[in-house]
């Protein structure tokens, strides 16, 4: 299946990019690729839980399960005031 992956502010600068269009096998879950990001980007590693996850512009648990064409963004906390 295909997934298309949003990344926000410091996952953006991370990533070095805004998305990205990856194949999964069936039934992965966010948190899956949460892992994955982690194993590719060492900024990542020390973060075992993935940030607030959107799956459609809604937020879920990042054990819930992607289909095909989903759109996940993980949603940096953000520091400020």
């Amino acid at each position: 299946m295909r997934v298309r992956l949003l990344y926000f502010a410091v996952l953006r600068d991370i990533t070095g990019k805004s998305e990205e269009v990856i194949e999964l096998p069936e039934g992965t879950r966010a948190a899956e690729i949460w892992n994955r990001l982690r194993g590719k980007h060492d900024q990542l590693a020390g973060y075992e839980r993935p940030p607030m996850t959107a799956i459609n512009e809604t937020y879920v648990s990042p054990d819930q399960p992607l289909r095909d064409g989903d759109e996940v963004a993980f949603i940096p906390p953000v520091a400020g005031g």
